[in-house]
């Protein structure tokens, strides 16, 4: 297991995305979140939630439903600081989680961060935002190589803190890992100026997950000269 994480607060005076590596044995558990509502605010729920996925790692890794624990905490635990603090408007935050043990991968999300996963180099599959655009995709009404661009790119429909009937993530079913499958975490910031295309070539001429995400990184930070740019953050992982 080899892997790298980078977070850069961009052109903003605070980092509001928060993201950890936690391993115990031969488990790891990757959380990555991007908080929402300014002023800091999203800084604390974006960390409260990556805190609550490693104490729920940590306290029991074998868990065969930790990922649905971890949303299902994390949300408890941003509302009840909402409710503490008056602060139901600030405190929010997206989330991804990969969890790999017993040579298997699973993950899930809420929002707009990402989950990439590559298989012998190239892209199999992604986790889909939350989002008006993508809602718009799914649709019919707009095609994907457009959501970067779209002026309600940033309109969010799912959430870690806003209250919710029925589950808010959506997680998907463990599947084996193989040799040579890599993956990458990221927010907004980060692949809003890069191309799935270009991840892939990187990875293609990388030989471990450092080099890779200092590759990604580099179009990132030269992407984002001279802009508004937002938080950005990324954990790359190869098996």
């Amino acid at each position: 297991m080899d892997y790298k994480l980078i977070s850069n607060p961009g052109s903003r005076e605070i980092n509001e995305d928060s993201a950890a590596v936690f391993k115990k044995g031969d488990s790891a558990l990757f959380v990555l979140a991007d908080g929402l509502g300014g002023h800091g605010r999203g800084e604390v729920a974006s960390a409260m939630f990556t805190e609550t996925a490693g104490e729920l790692f940590e306290a029991e890794p074998e868990a065969e439903d930790l990922i649905e624990r971890i949303f299902e905490e994390g949300q408890r635990r941003i509302l009840a600081r909402q409710e503490e603090e008056h602060a139901r408007n600030e405190l929010k935050t997206t989330g991804v989680v990969l969890l790999v043990r017993n040579g298997s991968c699973q993950w899930g999300h809420v929002g707009d961060s990402r989950l990439y996963h590559f298989r012998s180099g190239k892209l199999q599959r992604r986790t889909l935002d939350h989002s008006v655009p993508q809602m718009l995709v799914s649709a019919g009404e707009l095609r994907e190589s457009k959501i970067r661009s779209h002026p309600d790119r940033n309109r969010l429909l799912r959430v870690l803190g806003t209250e919710w009937e029925t589950p808010a993530y959506v997680i998907v079913e463990p599947a084996a890992a193989e040799d040579g499958e890599a993956f990458l975490l990221c927010s907004d910031g980060f692949w809003e100026l890069i191309l799935e295309k270009e991840m892939q070539k990187l990875l293609q001429r990388s030989s471990t997950a450092e080099e890779w995400l200092e590759a990604m990184n580099g179009i990132v930070q030269k992407r984002g000269i001279k802009k508004d740019m937002d938080n950005n953050t990324a954990i790359a992982l190869r098996l």
